[in-house]
């Protein structure tokens, strides 16, 4: 464990929000992340200050008011059952958030220098592809990445990978500016829903499907560094928890064969240019060329 890298749910909360990672509390300079639940008929409102967001159902839709204007979410029951909508927030604002049925919230956010103005990002409009093959396999929702939908700052896309498989492998870093990486702070954020089982024995002629007990999916998280900037981190994580990772080496992040595991990434750094470059560990990078053999995961994509 390095210092305050490995945040659990629950243990960073400040009013209305129930997790709260600043560039203050990580220690570095852009990167942010924010949760809020919304009881039925819930409204909270909040200053974004220096700070671009993105409102992003996790569970449940929404309304988000500034200045007089509304956007409707229509959000999801899951983040494993679908892509959603979502509403870009610009700094400088007061955001009013009201859910008439309820539902969980993320707000990946970013310290930016531009002020862009709130508006809507459509479902339809966020493109899912599935990267890797056989037990790397996973799917990445990239709903604001450079080529998906601009920001100033904040780049943050959502990957679900299947019980049993490995992702964010191989390992990987970019927190150095040069033709190859780009400069980024880095924040996973997880959840956890129980995976399909074998089929059960015959009842009543019909075929059930066994699945985990318990609400505690379980996954793993590594981080480690160079010898320039040394970094360990080798956390087992579970609902809610999140993971900061400020430079070094990432992966795997590696899914119990109980659970299917969910992560938000969310990045932002320094260079005038959102850029999303990475450089793979070069005593792992060889896993790429072994992919063209595989089949991709059957059970991916989780939706279309």
């Amino acid at each position: 464990m390095s210092g305050n890298l490995f945040v659990r749910a629950g243990s960073s909360r400040g009013a209305p929000f129930e997790l709260v990672i600043t560039p203050e509390t990580a220690g570095w300079s852009y990167s942010s992340l924010r949760t809020l639940t919304l009881p039925p008929g819930g409204t909270v409102a909040f200053g974004t200050g220096d700070t671009e967001m993105i409102l992003l159902p996790l569970t449940g839709s929404a309304t988000v008011e500034i200045g007089g204007q509304e956007i409707e979410l229509a959000g999801r029951t899951a983040v494993f059952d679908a892509v959603t909508d979502f509403a870009y927030l610009p700094r400088g604002c007061t955001a009013a958030v009201s859910s008439a049925g309820g539902g969980s919230f993320a707000l990946p956010g970013a310290r930016a220098t531009r002020t862009l103005p709130f508006r809507y990002g459509a479902a339809d409009q966020v493109s899912v592809e599935v990267r890797g093959a056989g037990p790397c396999s996973r799917q990445v929702n990239n709903f604001a990445t450079p080529d998906a939908f601009e920001t100033d700052k904040l780049i943050a896309c959502e990957v679900l990978t299947p019980a049993a498989n490995w992702s964010s492998y191989p390992p990987h870093k970019h927190d150095e500016s040069t033709g190859a990486e780009s400069e980024l702070e880095e924040i996973y954020y997880y959840r956890f829903r129980a995976a399909a089982g074998p089929a059960d024995k015959e009842n009543s002629g019909e075929r059930t499907r066994l699945t985990a007990t318990g609400s505690d999916g379980v996954g793993y998280q590594r981080v480690y560094g160079t010898a320039a900037r040394p970094i360990e981190i080798l956390e087992q994580v579970t609902d809610g928890d999140a993971v900061l990772i400020p430079h070094g080496w990432h992966g795997p992040s590696i899914a119990s064969p109980s659970h299917d595991m969910y992560y938000l990434n969310v990045m932002a750094g320094p260079e005038p240019t959102r850029r999303w470059q990475i450089s793979d560990d070069p005593a792992h990078g060889w896993i790429r060329d072994t992919w063209a053999d595989q089949r991709v995961d059957p059970r991916l994509p989780f939706y279309r």
